[in-house]
């Protein structure tokens, strides 16, 4: 009988189905069946008999084991499955911009095939991976993506608008590469409770000042908004959070003047000219105005019989390109589309009480709706210009892959959603 217990709980594993489920239903009866023990031989059984006790007291282990194994089911988010889906197919469209501009379009296309395959790919595989043991690896994460911004700094392959990239074989680092790192750094910073104020600022500030120094500002851009979307969902009360906020934003203003004189010319120009483009109708004002030009012939079903060169119509002007071939309606349609996914990590964000799993929601719609109303805003002439795509629909492996990711997070997390606490799950044993 010494053995009772294992051999119970190895007859309870042996009804369900899912690894991650086997590992926390052993932990969390073994220790239920300790605590029952326990109270038995404080009544007065020697400790085989109370084990035995405890065990018989547990129920047919098939039984349980059946019922655990429904309680523990992982599901997949067939929704948002569905809608990476139609996404990756609707990024095959901007391809029609190109035709016009670009005589070799079957190269295109090709590598807009790998680009989608990959990204699904990507997806697929963060799903699989349970997120729950990546909250240990936050220090590990925020080393590599300081890394990568350190190897684009001091070793560039090339600069593109002055911002430098690496050149491995077939791929290209961008400094876009180091957000899913940041991310699943800040997720794990904001979750632990050792970590003070002082020690997230101090690395707040060392990334910020290595994005600042590449330079990038749709990068550096997003990466706050993600990072300070994140804290206002953190350990830290509010009133820390607000001052904290008021503080920065205070702070960055300040900033903003005194660094004017380092920023690049063609930024400046991009923020002056945003206010009065038609100033500059033959140099930084142009793009501005024929973007507004093109939106505006567009129509409700748009003219595909006058699909004129849009410069960037396939990657950052891609919203302005769609609606001057397809017209205004398909354009609301699409940005439905695309809000889908922002509405759909909303609602499973009420449902995840996991505090490391739900911080991992609140960046992935963060970083995912910074880059969706941005670019539309940017592209209505709401917004100064910027290098910033638009998710999963302009051209491009980074964007694609970094877009992919977030949703594979989001389907790791609802895969796991059922996984329940301690406290739950003793909860359940005793029904």
């Amino acid at each position: 009988m010494k053995n009772s217990s294992q051999s119970y709980l190895k007859e309870v594993q042996n009804q369900i189905h899912s690894k991650e489920a086997k590992e926390i239903v052993s932990a969390e009866l073994n220790h239920h069946i300790k605590e029952v023990k326990k109270d038995w031989i404080e009544k007065g059984l020697k400790e085989v008999d109370a084990e035995e006790k405890a065990v018989e007291q547990m129920g047919s282990p098939v039984t349980l084991g059946q019922k655990l194994n429904k309680l523990h089911r992982q599901k997949v988010d067939w929704l948002t499955v569905i809608l990476l889906l139609i996404t990756l197919g609707l990024g095959f469209l901007p391809l029609l911009s190109l035709e016009n501009g670009f005589s070799n379009i079957e190269y295109f296309s090709r590598h807009k095939i790998v680009f989608v395959l990959l990204g699904g790919f990507l997806s697929i595989g963060m799903m699989l991976i349970n997120y729950r043991k990546l909250e240990k690896l936050g220090w590990l994460f925020f080393v590599l993506g300081m890394l990568i911004l350190m190897a684009l700094k001091f070793f560039p392959s090339q600069y593109l608008h002055g911002v430098p990239s690496i050149e491995v074989g077939p791929l290209t680092v961008e400094i876009l590469m180091a957000l899913p790192f940041f991310f699943l750094a800040w997720a794990s910073f904001f979750n632990d409770k050792r970590l003070k104020l002082w020690h997230l600022g101090i690395l707040f500030f060392l990334s910020c000042y290595m994005l600042i120094g590449m330079p990038s500002i749709s990068v550096t851009y997003i990466y706050i908004v993600m990072v300070f979307v994140m804290f206002c969902w953190s350990q830290f009360s509010r009133k820390t959070i607000l001052k904290t906020i008021g503080i920065t934003i205070s702070s960055f203003l300040i900033s903003s003047i005194i660094l004017w004189q380092s920023v690049e010319q063609y930024q400046k120009h991009r923020l002056v000219v945003f206010l009065k483009p038609e100033q500059y109708p033959d140099s930084e004002g142009y793009m501005i105005l024929l973007l507004k030009e093109k939106l505006a012939q567009a129509g409700w079903f748009g003219n595909s019989m006058a699909n004129e060169f849009i410069p960037e119509g396939h990657t950052n002007f891609v919203f302005v390109s769609l609606t001057s071939y397809f017209g205004w309606l398909f354009a609301i349609v699409l940005v439905l589309i695309l809000s889908l996914f922002i509405a759909r990590i909303v609602v499973i964000t009420r449902k995840i009480h996991h505090s490391y799993g739900k911080l991992l929601l609140i960046g992935s719609v963060a970083l995912y709706a910074v880059q969706l109303v941005t670019n539309i805003a940017m592209t209505l002439g709401l917004l100064p210009m910027m290098s910033l795509s638009l998710p999963f629909i302009s051209y491009g492996l980074m964007p694609i892959l970094l877009n992919s990711f977030l949703i594979g997070i989001v389907l790791s997390v609802y895969r796991r959603k059922d996984l329940v606490t301690s406290g739950f799950m003793t909860k359940e044993v005793r029904i």
